[in-house]
């Protein structure tokens, strides 16, 4: 008999988390843009569409980056126009920067995300801009795509350690994050690229933005699990009231301008722990983790999620 089969997680609900958390999946996009096999867009769009059939209600669907730097997702253009869009389904993409987004204007898209460094090397290396001057590259998308009737969700990289400056400053984050939400961002996503995140560090940067007026309704979390914090992380986040948590189906990604950078939060091991935790999310374990099965075929190496390893054996 099978651990679902036996009810397996416990439900022991704790009254000081949310009643529901909203899984922004990030594996179309952030997981496989890291993949050394690169899928066809035919595949991608039944990833897409599995994982709007087991249940998740956000999926960032692509990134309309230089197909140069990011191969991957080269298809972005094909992939919008070939995928049937679900009801009750959001389909966010990833632009960093006027060109970006012109070419998400022309796909249809209704919601964007743009991304920026807290520190000032992963700036250069990713951006070859400065933490101040990578505003001169969003300011004016944020700008058109809200005049535009776009959402716009911002992404903040090295948000507690990065590989070349260390322990990134809990003010530098904060001063960083305030301003992008000024722009007028809904959300911001604080984001652990290499993976080096405490539950202490995470509740000391949560209660530092709610000190500077940033709530936790405007917030979310993205850890990487390279250290195996990722789930103690979320839970820390959970319980200063965070409600949306990015993850990747199977633990798809990593990072391309961080070498040191694990795969994301696995989505199943997100969906088990919250299950535990009687905490609401409307996602069907069994289908998702069939779906990680079905795509880690593809890619030809087994998914790092600890829960599809168990119930797929």
């Amino acid at each position: 008999m099978s651990v679902r089969e036996l009810g397996l997680p416990a439900r022991a609900p704790a009254g000081w988390l949310p009643d529901r958390v909203t899984i922004w999946e990030v594996g179309a996009r952030d997981g496989l843009q890291n993949e050394q096999v690169a899928l066809g867009v035919e595949v991608k769009i039944e990833f897409l569409d599995r994982l709007a059939a087991a249940g998740l209600t956000v999926l960032e669907a692509t990134s309309f980056v230089s197909p140069k730097w990011v191969p991957q997702l080269a298809d972005a253009e094909e992939l919008l126009a070939g995928l049937a869009r679900r009801p009750g389904v959001r389909y966010p993409v990833l632009v960093p920067n006027e060109r970006g987004l012109d070419r998400a204007l022309a796909a249809g898209c209704t919601e964007i995300a743009i991304f920026g460094s807290a520190t000032e090397t992963f700036a250069r290396r990713n951006l070859n801009s400065t933490v101040d001057g990578q505003f001169e590259l969003f300011e004016p998308a944020v700008r058109r795509a809200l005049d535009a009737g776009v959402e716009v969700r911002a992404y903040l990289s090295m948000c507690f350690g990065d590989p070349w400056e260390g322990v990134v400053d809990v003010e530098q984050v904060v001063r960083v994050s305030r301003r992008l939400l000024d722009l007028g961002c809904f959300q911001l996503s604080l984001g652990d690229t290499i993976g080096v995140a405490t539950a202490g560090q995470v509740e000391r940067l949560l209660g530092a933005l709610g000190e500077a007026g940033v709530g936790t309704e405007a917030l979310a979390v993205h850890f990487h699990d390279t250290y195996g914090q990722a789930l103690t992380n979320t839970l820390a986040a959970l319980r200063c009231g965070v409600s949306t948590v990015d993850s990747s189906a199977g633990g798809l990604g990593g990072c391309p301008y961080a070498e040191s950078a694990a795969g994301n939060l696995a989505t199943e091991d997100l969906v088990w722990l919250l299950d535990g935790l009687g905490v609401e999310h409307g996602v069907d374990l069994d289908a998702l983790v069939s779906t990680s099965t079905w795509l880690a075929e593809r890619l030809g190496r087994p998914s790092p999620s600890r829960v599809v390893r168990a119930l797929s054996k």
